[in-house]
């Protein structure tokens, strides 16, 4: 009899654990979001910015590329564009997780206000709620890129802790992001100079 037990505790036990790596999984990745609406926590995301020798239209067009132009081969699996418009798209964005083991898969509409303003607005992903945007000034040496956000988790508490760990890595997607813009507008500028 405590050899059934036993057994049967393991299973119960080797189920439960099995459940649990599955909603992780189903969390980082974007399948399985949580989006209850209950104890509902924001937190912002950024204020981050860069200083780019490049003119507005320029910098705006490395954006917009990808979503409103033909995506380059070399982002072909990071961005997907799902639907086209003219100043609108919904787009999924694949970023890599667990070591490049997993990929994190948001779904995103994405809104182009030439040549000043990109704003993102989650469809679908690891939390329930991001809006962000990328804010276009000039500046003395070309454009100014200005990031900004706010992230939200459901489940109070839990949900924080969740929000806390998605948004650093979130930011960390954002930094590279903002820092290859910067490369890719100063690369297509130089000739001009």
């Amino acid at each position: 009899m405590s050899a059934a037990r036993s057994v049967r505790g393991a299973v119960w036990a080797a189920g439960v654990g099995g459940m649990l790596a599955a909603a992780y999984l189903g969390l980082v990745t974007g399948a399985v979001p949580v989006d209850v609406g209950w104890g509902r926590r924001t937190r912002p995301l950024g204020p981050r910015a860069v200083d780019i020798a490049a003119s507005r239209e320029t910098v705006f067009d490395v954006v917009a590329e990808p979503y409103l132009g033909r995506t380059p081969r070399a982002m072909e699996g990071k961005v997907r564009v799902l639907e086209r418009g003219s100043d609108l798209v919904l787009a999924e964005h694949r970023t890599p997780v667990a070591g490049g083991r997993l990929a994190a898969v948001t779904v995103e509409t994405v809104r182009f206000t030439r040549p000043e303003r990109i704003d993102f607005r989650l469809v679908r992903g690891p939390v329930p709620y991001v809006i962000e945007s990328f804010v276009l000034t000039e500046a003395a040496a070309g454009t100014r890129l200005a990031y900004g956000g706010e992230l939200g988790t459901d489940l109070w508490r839990v949900g924080q802790w969740w929000g806390t760990a998605v948004a650093a890595r979130w930011e960390a997607t954002v930094a590279a992001s903002l820092a290859s813009v910067r490369d890719e507008a100063e690369r297509r500028a130089a000739p001009r100079r």
